[in-house]
């Protein structure tokens, strides 16, 4: 897709999170929207994904001959659900089942419901490198040359397994692994610097052996084209993080840059004022 085409569907995706999650005032829009780009660019542009005939997605949980993704930092499922449901893994129309009784697209994404797209259960924060790592080893083991992508927040750096994951992947050249970090410098509890300063994660990463890149994540373009340079430097016997700068809230004047949307749902009116800031042409429309 064109990268008008793709601005437009980020602007629907973000339609998408502040509805849903104001539908049933629980859930966390501030990553969610922050990380738009990044999804969006993933699935409509990047990734290697399975389709039949016609370009349908087609998923299975094997997930061999191509490119994996996994969310470690699983409180964001609200973007994550918006474009799957845009890509056309499942009906746009089940958004409006968001953090519902029975609902497949539970607060955080789980596989007991068979959610087309979810592969692991996640926002336990620490587990998705390790997880991302052991998909890796499995493609290595079958010949399988795709790649595997994790996402994981800022905040997650602070937790311990986070750092056992860092050590491993350079010292086994896993290197068909390329993780990113969602850096907005916000938590639920404040900023990271306030709870648990992590300082140069660039540094420390290139210090246990991993190759580093840095991107804006609310550039649209820019995250197309680094992505497109780490797969390049792929399989050349090095792990790839990208610390991805993105402001929390992104797209949102009140929410911008604020702790505080980390996990609260706007009301009514706050609602119908993000929506006359996240104007689409009306292609796809409103769920």
């Amino acid at each position: 897709m064109k990268l008008p085409q793709l601005k437009a569907i980020a602007t629907q995706v973000r339609r998408d999170i502040v509805r849903m999650v104001a539908a049933v005032n629980s859930g966390h829009p501030g990553g969610s929207l922050g990380c738009t780009e990044l999804f969006v660019a993933l699935y409509f542009n990047h990734l290697r994904l399975k389709t039949d005939s016609a370009g349908q997605v087609v998923f299975d949980l094997d997930g061999r001959d191509e490119d994996l993704f996994f969310l470690s930092n699983g409180h964001i499922s609200p973007v994550w659900y918006s474009v799957l449901a845009r890509r056309g893994y499942f009906p746009v129309s089940e958004l409006a089942t968001f953090r519902k009784l029975n609902s497949r697209l539970q607060g955080h994404p789980a596989t007991a419901e068979h959610l087309p797209g979810i592969r692991i259960a996640s926002g336990s924060l620490g587990q998705g490198m390790s997880v991302a790592i052991g998909a890796a080893l499995a493609k290595r083991l079958n010949g399988d040359d795709k790649l595997v992508y994790v996402l994981m927040g800022d905040g997650e750096q602070q937790e311990g397994q986070v750092w056992e994951a860092a050590m491993f992947a350079p010292n086994k050249q896993v290197d068909n692994l390329i993780a990113l970090i969602d850096f907005n410098g916000q938590q639920i509890d404040g900023t990271t610097k306030q709870v648990n300063d992590n300082r140069d994660l660039g540094a420390k990463y290139e210090a246990f052996g991993w190759r580093v890149m840095h991107m804006n994540g609310n550039d649209l373009q820019e995250v197309i084209t680094t992505l497109d340079q780490a797969r390049n430097e792929a399989h050349k016997g090095q792990p790839t993080m990208i610390i991805m700068k993105t402001e929390m809230g992104y797209g949102v004047d009140y929410m911008l840059g604020s702790h505080k949307w980390h996990g609260t749902a706007p009301n009514a009116e706050q609602l119908q004022t993000a929506l006359l800031q996240l104007v689409t042409d009306g292609t796809d429309g409103d769920y």
